[in-house]
Order: C-alpha cells, then structure tokens, then sequence
C-alpha cells in the first residue's frame, strides 16, 4: 500500500536516514555485513518548527466561522488531542458521552489514487482512550443527533453529501474559517498542538501526556513539559514584580508598611545582635 505524502507528511533527509540506518541495522543482525556504516551523528534528528498554539477566545471565534457540521471535529482536535485520521475514523460507538471519554482504535489514511484506508493507529500506543471536558459533551451530542451515520458503527464525521470525510474536501472549509480569523497559516494539527499545551498547562505528568498524545517515545511530550516550564517560571517572575511592587510602596513615607523586608542577611545580623 502506497500511502499519501499529505497523510505521513513529506520525506526529509533525517526520515531517509532513519529508514536506511534501520535496513543496514537489520543487515548487520542477519549477518550479511559486519557493521553498520550508516553511523553519522545527529544525522537523524531533526528540529521540527515551532507549531502555532492558539488563545481559547481565539478558538471560540474559529468555532463561530466552521459550518455546525465541524465544531465537534474541532473540539476533539483540541480538547481530545485527536489527529485528522483518527477524527476521520471515528465511530459512534468510540465516544463515550456519559463519562466524557472517546478511544482510539483506528486511522484513516487517504492513498494517492484517493482510496480512504482504515488501520491501526501508527502506533501500538496509538490506541488509547482520551478523556474530554464535560463542557463539550452537549455539543458533542448535538452533533451525533444530527450530522453522524446512525448505529454504533456509524461514522461521527461525513461530509456535506454524507461520503466519507477526506482531508481534501475539509481543507476548502479550514482555509475560509482561518482566514475570517485572521490566521491564514493555522494548520488543522495545531490544534492537536494547542491541546497539548493546554494539557501540559494542567500539570500532567510526562507519563500522562504521552498516553493522551498516543506516543510511545517521551521525545514529543517533554516539548510540552518545556513550554509549561517556560510558563511556570514566567508567572514567577510576574509575582517577583507584584513583591518588589509593594516592597517600593512600602518604603514610601506614609507607604504603610514602614520599610522594605529584611533580606536574610539582615535577619541574620540581627538575631546576632539581640543574643
């Protein structure tokens, strides 16, 4: 099966790498070499660019510019972490409305000759159950009684003619709805992006953010784990301003407080003093 380069992404040098150091790898094993000369340092790593994480008021007027038959799929993508493929998959029976959780047990894949694939998820990790906010179950509802294929079997996303719903057909309606926000560059998959953030934000664990990211390797979550850290320490040195605020308040004559608070040196001075 000859799968789309728009359903795995475009083939880069450190994909090609990885590939051929994995054959060669496989050569050595079965003893038809004796080592591996694909050995070139950091050659297959490489630095994806950084994706666009949006505001939730920003998210809210998207909502408000995609047709009613797309809100649930973009508040899966983001609340749930889902990828296209496993939106486009997505059967009734996978949601779980009552305890507010949707699992994960099949992709689609569009090939180039335009045939829509279902498989498992790329992983075994891949196959996961997420849990969603509460807040989205009645949406979520809404939808199923009026846009998805009946039965447990039934597809929760179709498209506009009731056919499958391919990535092709839903770019035309992603374009207008970015570009009414203002944000003519914001890919479907940040909102997967922006999910993770929000995520991460809530103090997950790196265990945590892997299994509802559906990745086997810490790589792509400890990405997450670093923003939430930049933000934790941003909000530190927000509260160091709010302190050394009412510190210079506090000297002021008639400021309140009297003075500014002893550092520990001086603490220590003066308990010396008083013994």
């Amino acid at each position: 099966m000859k799968v789309s380069s728009r359903a795995c992404g475009p083939v880069t040098v450190a994909k090609a790498y990885r590939l051929l150091h994995a054959i060669l790898n496989t050569a050595t094993d079965d003893r038809l070499i004796r080592r591996n000369p694909c050995r070139i340092k950091g050659a297959g790593q490489e630095d994806s660019p950084e994706r666009e994480v949006i505001s939730l008021e920003t998210l809210v007027e998207l909502l408000d510019r995609v047709p009613p038959r797309y809100r649930a799929l973009v508040l899966l993508a983001t609340f749930a972490s889902l990828r296209f493929g496993e939106l486009a998959g997505l059967r009734r029976g996978q949601l779980d409305l009552e305890g507010c959780a949707v699992r994960i047990v099949i992709s689609t894949a569009e090939t180039d000759d335009g045939r829509l694939i279902d498989d498992d998820p790329k992983s075994q990790a891949g196959r996961r159950r997420v849990a969603f906010p509460k807040e989205i179950a009645p949406e979520l509802r809404w939808h199923l009684e009026r846009f998805a294929q009946p039965g447990e079997g039934g597809l929760v996303f179709i498209g506009p003619k009731g056919g499958r719903l391919r990535r092709s057909t839903f770019r035309r309606t992603w374009t207008k709805a970015r570009t009414a926000i203002g944000l003519p560059d914001l890919h479907f998959h940040d909102l997967r992006h922006t999910g993770n953030t929000m995520a991460a934000g809530q103090s997950a664990s790196l265990r945590e953010l892997m299994e509802r990211m559906g990745h086997s390797s810490a790589r792509a979550a400890l990405i997450y784990q670093h923003a939430t850290q930049q933000r934790d320490e941003a909000i530190a040195a927000g509260m160091g301003k709010l302190l050394r605020r009412a510190r210079r308040k506090a000297a002021r004559p008639g400021g309140g407080a009297g003075t500014e608070l002893p550092s520990g040196t001086q603490r220590a001075r003066g308990r010396k003093r008083a013994s």
